[in-house]
């Protein structure tokens, strides 16, 4: 009887282990029944009948990134080109992931190979660097678009590297050098283009500063010499106003002969001292008729007035 009870305790503990599963999450158990899909058990606690049901398939449902090996690829312009990336899907049906495809992962992976095989052979090589993301857009609507019937979903797709052969890496070099080096030179043409003009415009305003300072000396010059004249005209004619008065005043007629008459004795001592020849008037009476004359021509604007 305890051998039977033993039979029994461990028969019962087989039907509890085949008939009780506890699924993960994010996780999706394919089962089924006599060889048949029967369903796909969500996270959490599930049963099963025990050698009637049978757990075929378990798929992660979680995002998974996929290396793709590199690989050989020709361009546009017959241009060889070492490519790999990496692809990102995830399983959204399980029943067709377990189904669809004998190996979705490398029905995945050779559909990429192929698909950016293809996208790259329609591009020059210039392109291919310059258009990552037109080449990752391609490749992963071509693959999500098969991978429908594999149930999975295909997120996106990265290349990680563009490697062309070492000639063209040279000559892509050399390129890169000579832009460089034009850039170079262009702005270094540009720089003396700038100090040239720099230089001329600095002389160009040099010069008119130096016109405008001259004419403003010539101004200044030409005020001044103005000014002079006009202080020097109106001290003459201050003086002679002078002189007219003091003429009217008692004695003036007196004082204004003995001054005449001290000039016409001045000028024949001048006389005397610049020539050798002494030249005296025959008839003194002429020195007295000076005066009278210069009398006479100091009287006139006073008759006048």
């Amino acid at each position: 009887m305890e051998i039977v009870a033993l039979v029994l305790l461990i028969v019962a503990a087989v039907f509890v282990i085949q008939s009780v599963k506890v699924v993960p999450q994010q996780h999706a158990w394919v089962v089924e029944r006599l060889g048949r899909y029967h369903g796909t058990l969500t996270p959490g606690l599930n049963f099963l009948v025990p050698f009637v049901d049978r757990l075929a398939y378990k798929h992660s449902l979680k995002e998974i990134p996929l290396d793709v090996p590199s690989q050989v690829c020709i361009t546009k312009d017959n241009t060889q080109l070492t490519v790999d990336g990496i692809l990102y899907f995830q399983v959204t049906d399980a029943m067709r992931a377990s189904y669809g495809s004998s190996n979705y992962i490398t029905a995945i992976t050779q559909l990429a190979q192929t698909t950016l095989r293809s996208v790259i052979g329609r591009m020059e090589l210039d392109r291919t660097f310059e258009e990552r993301a037109v080449i990752n857009t391609s490749v992963v609507e071509a693959l999500d678009e098969a991978a429908l019937n594999w149930g999975v979903k295909v997120l996106r797709y990265e290349i990680k590297d563009l490697t062309p052969p070492p000639a063209i890496l040279h000559s892509m070099q050399a390129q890169i050098t000579a832009e460089r080096e034009k850039r170079a030179l262009i702005a270094a043409s540009e720089g003396r283009r700038q100090e040239q003009i720099n230089i001329a415009t600095g002389e160009r305003e040099a010069a008119i500063a130096r016109s405008e300072g001259q004419k403003q000396a010539e101004i200044n010059k030409a005020l001044g010499e103005a000014a002079a004249i006009t202080a020097v005209a109106d001290a003459t004619a201050d003086a002679i106003r002078k002189i007219a008065a003091s003429i009217q005043q008692p004695g003036g007629d007196q004082a204004v002969q003995l001054k005449v008459a001290e000039k016409a004795v001045d000028a024949y001592a001048q006389l005397a001292q610049k020539n050798n020849t002494m030249i005296v008037p025959g008839n003194m009476s002429e020195v007295s008729g000076l005066i009278g004359t210069a009398m006479a021509l100091m009287k006139a604007p006073t008759l006048k007035s």
